[in-house]
Order: structure tokens, then C-alpha cells, then sequence
């Protein structure tokens, strides 16, 4: 008999990872115990300040600030979470911002600043539309992942504990906000909020038809020990999620999974757009102008003081699969 490694995996509950929870999908010599029920803020803090998973579902901009600054963890090219940006930038209705050349000179709010949305949605808003991301003045609500010092020239502001940057918002103590998900008053329909980009989608499809970039949140973690003692886990593993992947996708062409009315035309219109499959894993092809882009961002944004390779960034997924050791039991 064969004994399999047993290790812990922190990530989100999605569609895509669903066959390796079920147990549909299981990776060659390994035993996983899944962690889905934590929010994706404390799963990178447990994990980049702790050490508390074996792999991680982790921030991509908290983990190349961890890893220039020589944090021992290494990453697999799996990217489990990525999202348009431009519908998360929020403003106050009576700040008088119609553009985003309105929001140079002003203050907004950010949960972090190295949250990997924020890092996009600053970059977005440079490269793009022509803001810089020094003439803002920025104020945080929580603690960075990893240890940040501002770089010179950044006007970046920590919130008091008992501060909120939904309510500054609502209150005009800011004028815009660059968050990761939906506001609780964007989801009331609160009058005082509204977004930069009313008709966001259209402005996605059209930022995704000039660059070809889908924005990558977070990448799949791995303790750097773990390699070193079996280095085909991270072979095995990226073979498990690209096959659970390859199964899920498979299942969600079924339009009677999901309780939309117009979720066919949805999938298909993405796929007249995006083409067969936006999710790939991997550092080739469109990925690898993906990462360099933010890699790009996060150099000229301070949170990394130097541009990274993408092989210091990730491990080698060229090999063929390999086989766990062999233990006798």
C-alpha cells in the first residue's frame, strides 16, 4: 500500500473546485483537507502572516509583495479568482465626479492597499484614463496582509478602527471608494452612492477587446517546505485543478443548473468574447501578458520595489505529471 501526503487547502467554495471537494477529482498522492468557509481577508492573513495552510487561495498583489521581500512561499499558476474591475469604483453622488480625471485631487477610500482589486483598479485608472495613483489621497480601513511602508510621494492614510470606508463614503467624508465586492448601499439602491462607471460592462467588454486582459485576483499558495520534501506536489496539484476545472465547465454548460432565466445567452456571449476558456491556468499565452501588466502596476504603485519574473513567482508546471513517493505502511 501506498500512503498519500496529507495537507490543508484554504480556498473559496467555487464552481471550478467543486469535483476536488466532492472528491470527483483527487490529486496523485494526496490526501486533501479543504477550508472553504473563511472570507478571502483572513484566509490571506492566516496564511502570508501565519503559515497556517499548507496551499492557499492568496492575494496575487500581497503575494509578490511577500515575495520580494524574501517570504518563504512559492506559488502555483492557478488562478481560482478573477473579475473586471471597473464596476468597483464607487463615488458619492454629490461629489461632482462624472469622469475618472475627476478623482485626481481627491480623497478615496480602499479597504488595503495592496488588496490585488485596488492594485487593477489604480493601474486601470493610470494606464487607461489617465490618473496617477500619487495624486489621490488614499485612506485605508484595514491592515496590509505583509508589512507596507508607503513609498515616497504616496499620500496613503490607516482609518482608525472605528472608521468605515462604506460609511465615509455615504457621509462625503470621501469622495470615491476602490473596493473588491458589491457595497451593502450599492445593493440598497442608496441614492447617495453611485459608480464611476454607470454602464460598466460595456466598459469591461471594451477594455477586454483592446488589451486581451482578464484581470487575475489571486493565485494558489504553497509552503515552500512542502517542495522542497516532495517536489511533484505542485505538478500533481496543478493537474488536479485543471481536471477539476475541465469538469466543472463541462457541467455548467447546463442551463438548468442555474436559476437564471438568460444564463445560457450569458455563457455563450462570453464565450463569443472571451473565447473557450477565459479561466486557464498557467503562465502562457494571454496570461503572461495578464501577469506582467500587474506585476508592471505593482512596481510603479510601491507595493514591490523591483520588477519580478514570472519564474520567481511561480513554480515550473512544464514538466509531466509525476507520481507521489512511496511510502510502505
Amino acid at each position: 500500500m501506498t500512503k498519500k501526503i496529507e495537507l490543508t487547502l484554504a480556498c473559496g467554495d467555487y464552481e471550478i473546485v467543486r469535483p476536488l471537494l466532492e472528491g470527483t477529482v483527487s490529486p496523485d498522492g494526496i490526501e486533501l483537507t479543504i477550508l472553504t468557509q473563511m472570507d478571502s481577508t483572513t484566509r490571506h492573513w492566516r496564511f502570508l502572516r501565519n503559515g497556517e495552510f499548507d496551499i492557499a487561495e492568496v492575494s496575487l498583489s500581497s503575494y509578490m509583495a511577500a515575495k520580494t521581500r524574501g517570504m518563504p512561499f512559492s506559488a502555483i499558476p492557478v488562478f481560482l479568482h478573477r473579475r473586471f474591475r471597473h464596476g468597483f469604483i464607487f463615488v458619492n453622488s454629490a461629489s461632482g465626479i462624472r469622469e475618472p480625471k475627476d478623482l485626481i485631487g481627491r480623497k478615496v477610500g480602499v479597504k488595503s492597499y495592496l488588496v490585488t482589486a485596488t492594485l487593477w483598479q489604480r493601474g486601470l485608472l493610470e494606464s487607461e484614463y489617465g490618473v496617477p495613483h500619487q495624486s489621490i489621497d488614499w485612506y485605508a480601513e484595514l491592515d496590509e496582509d505583509v508589512d507596507f511602508k508607503p513609498p515616497e510621494g504616496l499620500r496613503l492614510h490607516r482609518l482608525p478602527d472605528d472608521k468605515s470606508v462604506e460609511q465615509m463614503l455615504l457621509d462625503g467624508e470621501i469622495d470615491a471608494l476602490l473596493h473588491p465586492d458589491l457595497i451593502e448601499p450599492i445593493l440598497k439602491r442608496d441614492p447617495r452612492v453611485g459608480r464611476l462607471f454607470p454602464d460598466y460592462k460595456r466598459e469591461e467588454i471594451a477594455y477586454y477587446e483592446r488589451t486581451g486582459i482578464f484581470p487575475i485576483m489571486h493565485v494558489l499558495g504553497i509552503r515552500p517546505e512542502i517542495v522542497e520534501r516532495h517536489p511533484w506536489v505542485p505538478i500533481n496539484l496543478y493537474h488536479a485543478f485543471n481536471e477539476a476545472k475541465r469538469i466543472a465547465m463541462k457541467r455548467m454548460e447546463n442551463p438548468r443548473l442555474v436559476p437564471l432565466a438568460w444564463y445560457r445567452e450569458a455563457w455563450e456571449e462570453q464565450q463569443q468574447i472571451m473565447g473557450d476558456d477565459p479561466w486557464a491556468y498557467g503562465v502562457e499565452g494571454q496570461n503572461r501578458k495578464t501577469l506582467e501588466t500587474v506585476i508592471g502596476y505593482a512596481h510603479q504603485q510601491g507595493l514591490i520595489d523591483r520588477q519580478v519574473t514570472l519564474s520567481e513567482l511561480f513554480l515550473d508546471m512544464s514538466q509531466g505529471r509525476k507520481r507521489g513517493d512511496k511510502h510502505r505502511v
